[in-house]
């Protein structure tokens, strides 16, 4: 639980605060006169999961849109959306997400079959991590997409090879031509998006997110829903960088820390040095290793990453950069590395690389030395595994996904889902970073096991270190006197349940501020 209790008894909370932490006998003594005493029959608590790489918009619009999520083929994705259409008005875009572009991307669809079937209604498909997206004819027609259009910087139309004509799949920045003549969610929907989202972590324990791509719409939301009273979740904001007029504004602004009651911080600006691993977008030192002469692409180049970074330590702001190829890793570290050097007078900057997913050895040890955070995503390894080492190679896998490394060279370890591209279940996560096996207890003994973590290094990950990540180490992530009563309440003893068994841990009850903010319906 904390520290200085480890495994403590009974809790005492006034107001918002945990006043107290003790032992059983101890709270009967001091708080008989409690105005409230709740009896948890010897369950287990936690301090609330700070999820710290989320996507909350998008996991609301999952449940808006088709989700694909787990569909195993192409031919199941047509089906499905087939199923969709018949019940949209013709003309109506069908969008969805959640195909796996990373299992995929070996031999990508057409969009033949995916056009026959939607032949009144354009067709958006976007990937499992963001990367791809599969669109159907009428919606590239749309979007003025044939055999002459040229391929966008730092993207990439996949076209078939005799003909020249568009398949169908976008890659990196070309989802763009397509998405951009998608109608974009209204303010409200916005709200009804973030709102299922944050009902769904609460679920499953978590009481706090880092929202790892928040938009101007976005802001205004999230603020509508906590002045209705509708968002207890706490949501700390890392700005997208892409939107150059919201950098301008915010760094003219400074941040906006709440510091009387953590419902939402604006203290972060998100960029994307390069793509993703699985659809060969990640930027590599070297070709990779089952596509000689690809390394991948820097969506934002070192110099970018630097000039950013520069304003933004002086105005007061983290920075936060998706980095998942050990050159992609390397570009952003020496650009931390001239930016910190150049505003030696900011201190406890706490600039983060999110993903850190593939990384020489040899640069590991600069984040501890450079004070810079890898947020890493534990569920990312055991689903990328079936795959991972045939982009890389033998040599470079070693540096991929590498936690134990990470920690043992000092380096602060915040972990977190990237949900909706991953479960946003905390426990599978903590099972992922223990066992390095997926849920079928595969490989035996976990794959590259030197590399797992042991529970406890799990848990802060999702608490205590997640907690540091967003400057609020001082109040979240342990359950200590002082602190938020942000508590779960668990099916069953974690620290004494086999590592197959942490899968199946519900959550019964999640408290953010001291308040019950979701109880398990009974009989589940």
């Amino acid at each position: 639980m904390s520290e200085h209790h480890p495994m403590a008894q009974a809790v005492a909370i006034r107001g918002d605060r945990i006043e107290w932490v003790g032992a059983t006998d101890q709270a009967r003594e001091l708080f008989a006169d409690a105005a409230q005493i709740m009896d948890l029959d010897g369950a287990t608590v936690l301090p609330g999961i700070d999820d710290a790489h989320v996507h909350l918009q998008s996991l609301g619009e999952s449940f808006l849109r088709l989700n694909l999520k787990g569909v195993e083929t192409p031919e199941e994705v047509v089906r499905a959306v087939r199923d969709r259409a018949a019940r949209t008005e013709a003309g109506q875009w069908v969008l969805g997400w959640g195909w796996d572009e990373g299992k995929w991307a070996a031999r990508y669809p057409t969009n033949d079959e995916l056009s026959q079937a939607t032949p009144n209604h354009p067709v958006f498909l976007v990937g499992l991590h963001s990367f791809a997206a599969w669109a159907n004819k009428k919606a590239l027609e749309l979007a003025g997409i044939n055999r002459e259009t040229i391929d966008p910087p730092k993207g990439k139309i996949v076209r078939d090879p005799a003909t020249r004509e568009p398949t169908g799949i976008l890659l990196n920045s070309a989802q763009e031509l397509v998405a951009r003549k998608v109608p974009p969610f209204g303010p409200t929907q916005v709200e009804q998006a973030i709102e299922l989202a944050a009902k769904e972590c609460l679920r499953n324990g978590l009481t706090s997110v880092q929202d790892a791509r928040v938009t101007a719409v976005m802001i205004q939301a999230i603020r509508e829903l906590i002045k209705q009273d509708r968002l207890p979740l706490r949501v700390y904001a890392m700005l997208d960088a892409s939107d150059k007029q919201l950098v301008d504004v915010w760094l003219g602004r400074g941040p906006e820390i709440d510091s009387d009651h953590h419902r939402f911080t604006v203290r972060c600006f998100k960029l994307f040095a390069d793509g993703a691993l699985g659809s060969r977008g990640a930027a590599l030192l070297q070709p990779y290793s089952d596509d000689p002469g690809n390394r991948g692409v820097m969506t934002t180049p070192g110099d970018g990453v630097y000039a950013l970074t520069w304003r933004a330590l002086d105005r007061g702001f983290q920075v936060a950069v998706h980095a998942i190829g050990d050159g992609a890793n390397r570009e952003v570290l020496d650009a931390f590395q001239k930016a910190l050097a150049e505003r030696s007078r900011v201190s406890n900057a706490r600039l983060r690389i999110e993903h850190a997913q593939v990384v020489a050895p040899g640069d590991i040890p600069r984040f501890a030395r450079l004070g810079v955070l890898a947020s890493m995503q534990p569920v990312h390894c055991t689903s990328d595994m079936g795959w991972a080492e045939k982009r890389v190679g033998p040599d470079r896998i070693k540096g991929a996904y590498a936690w134990r490394s990470f920690l043992e060279s000092g380096a602060h370890l915040p972990l977190s889902s990237d949900f909706p591209g991953e479960t946003l279940n905390p426990f599978y996560g903590i099972y992922a970073a223990m066992t390095r096996q997926d849920p079928s207890g595969n490989p035996p003994g976990g794959w590259h096991a030197e590399e797992k973590l042991t529970l406890e290094e799990a848990v802060r990950g999702y608490t205590v270190e997640s907690a540091y990540a967003e400057f609020e180490e001082k109040h979240k992530g342990s359950i200590e006197k002082g602190k938020l009563a942000d508590l779960i309440v668990l099916s069953r003893d974690i620290t004494v349940a086999a590592p197959k068994d942490v899968l199946g841990i519900r959550v019964l009850k999640t408290f953010v501020g001291g308040k019950l903010v979701y109880s398990e319906p009974k009989g589940n």
